[in-house]
């Protein structure tokens, strides 16, 4: 069966949440618009609801800057999702 799967070119649901959760990590200082986080959440919800019961409306995701002691910014994109039931148990 693996065989196979190399001649599929789609990426996984994971492979394209690890992208998208890639670029929102390298975004350096520069801020995100209101309507880039919620697409973000929205696609980011899309995927781990294929494999997790989640209650969407209590869903938070936010982008938090922090500075370091060398006066270096960072941007971390923080989701907290409650989980109800994990499929396939």
């Amino acid at each position: 069966m693996g065989f196979f799967k190399n001649f599929n070119n789609k990426p996984t649901p994971k492979e394209v949440a690890k992208d998208r959760l890639k670029l929102i990590l390298i975004h350096d200082r520069g801020e995100i618009a209101p309507e880039i986080i919620s697409k973000i959440k929205e696609e980011i919800l899309e995927v781990i609801s294929k494999y997790i019961d989640i209650q969407v409306d209590d869903v938070e995701i936010s982008v938090n800057k922090s500075g370091d002691e060398e006066g270096a910014n960072s941007s971390a994109l923080v989701a907290n999702i409650p989980i109800r039931n994990i499929r396939g148990r």
